[in-house]
């Protein structure tokens, strides 16, 4: 390798799963539609059926968005394509909801749409169907987090941490490891289906029970040290908005409601960090 393609190589993105942070995600490229053999489909957990419809789609890598609309001809239906800062592109296809437009600039980490089966020339479950592509169009091998995807299957955790190249984000101010995991804190039979950073504090976390139709809310900070003014709500659309708040060590929650097919609205600060989601999770 030349120094001018060592270059050229070094200024491209570290690509990082398109789920957000800590979601782990199964990958398949077995699929018969797939000609290339590079393309990978998504799934929370194989065989699933349509368990992952509705769930959040982010960003692999920084870039802007130069494909964001329904397609018929080729089969991909709802899909975004964003390039990178090689030119290299990334697609992401089937969606059920768009949620950038052509022209956006996006971060790494940024959520683009939802996972859906859209499609007008294929009958399918829901997935993600996800490609990664030189900047001429050819579909490559995919690489996470600077690891080529093990094909044909792999199962991987997300390190799309909050639009940086770190795989993890860095702990706050010490302390010691957050003990609880959002699915500890909500109870058994829920299952996270979104999450949003607070910087470097924490983060915010959205889960599902399908066998009780609940949604539930809880904020975790990374690394504890005392206590911080921590907060977690949940809003059903037309509804009274549910918070907790406080002054807690490890998480502020957790916020439970059933939520079934209702449009909902989520967040939760540490200290004057905040996330507010947008009316969402319809479905």
């Amino acid at each position: 390798m030349n120094a001018a393609s060592a270059s050229a190589v070094s200024a491209g993105p570290m690509f990082q799963l398109p789920f957000p942070c800590g979601e782990t995600w199964v990958g398949s490229s077995k699929s018969p539609a797939h000609t290339a053999g590079y393309e990978v489909d998504f799934n929370g957990s194989a065989g699933d059926g349509n368990g992952d419809l509705g769930r959040t789609v982010v960003a692999a890598a920084a870039g802007t968005v130069v494909m964001s609309e329904f397609r018929t001809a080729d089969g991909f239906g709802k899909v975004i394509k964003i390039r990178h800062s090689d030119g290299s592109v990334t697609l992401y296809a089937h969606l059920n909801d768009l949620l950038v437009s052509k022209g956006a600039t996006v971060r790494q980490g940024q959520k683009i749409g939802t996972v859906g089966k859209t499609s007008k020339k294929y009958k399918m479950l829901a997935h993600l169907h996800y490609e990664q592509r030189t900047s001429s169009g050819r579909i490559v091998p995919a690489t996470f987090n600077g690891a080529r995807f093990r094909y044909p299957n792999q199962t991987l955790t997300s390190k799309n941490c909050g639009g940086g190249q770190a795989t993890t984000p860095p702990p706050a101010t010490g302390g010691t490891k957050n003990p609880y995991s959002a699915t500890q804190v909500c109870g058994s039979g829920f299952k996270q289906i979104d999450s949003a950073a607070l910087g470097t504090l924490g983060r915010v976390v959205l889960l599902y029970s399908a066998s009780s139709g609940q949604n539930c809310v809880v904020t975790l900070r990374n690394n504890v040290s005392g206590k911080v003014a921590m907060r977690a709500y949940l809003e059903l659309k037309d509804q009274p908005r549910k918070t907790g708040a406080g002054s807690f060590q490890y998480y502020a929650g957790p916020i439970r409601a059933k939520a079934a097919h209702i449009c909902i609205k989520w967040g939760g600060a540490i200290g004057s960090v905040r996330y507010d989601s947008p009316l969402e999770h319809c479905g």
